[in-house]
């Protein structure tokens, strides 16, 4: 029950980023949750490889180089649900950052 509250609660940060955001669209309630799950699934298989391979420049950048791995995520959640659209690494390198914000207040309100 408390995964699917939190994946609710998530696409609903998806949905009010990409309402806020005018370089991000989400076409529908649905498609919001569908990209939650997108984005779940790909923070669990393919961030932990990516925060592998970049671990030198990550050091050097201080961490920083962790939102642009999420940007990257974003990136390849918009190629695969079509009503999910970004217009661009900035608006996606936005969308993580924001997106990072907003789970941080919602992971540590328990």
């Amino acid at each position: 029950m408390r995964f699917f509250l939190k994946w609710i609660a998530s696409a609903m940060a998806i949905a009010i980023i990409g309402w806020i955001l005018p370089g991000i669209k989400v076409e529908s309630f649905l498609t919001a949750f569908i990209v939650a799950g997108i984005i779940a699934f790909l923070n669990l298989v393919l961030k932990p490889i990516l925060l592998f391979l970049s671990i030198p420049i990550t050091i050097f950048t201080m961490g920083l180089f962790i939102l642009v791995i999420n940007a990257i995520i974003v990136i390849i959640a918009s190629l695969l649900v079509p009503g999910f659209i970004v217009n661009s690494f900035g608006w996606a390198l936005l969308f993580g950052l924001l997106n990072s914000i907003i789970h941080f207040f919602l992971d540590n309100a328990d």
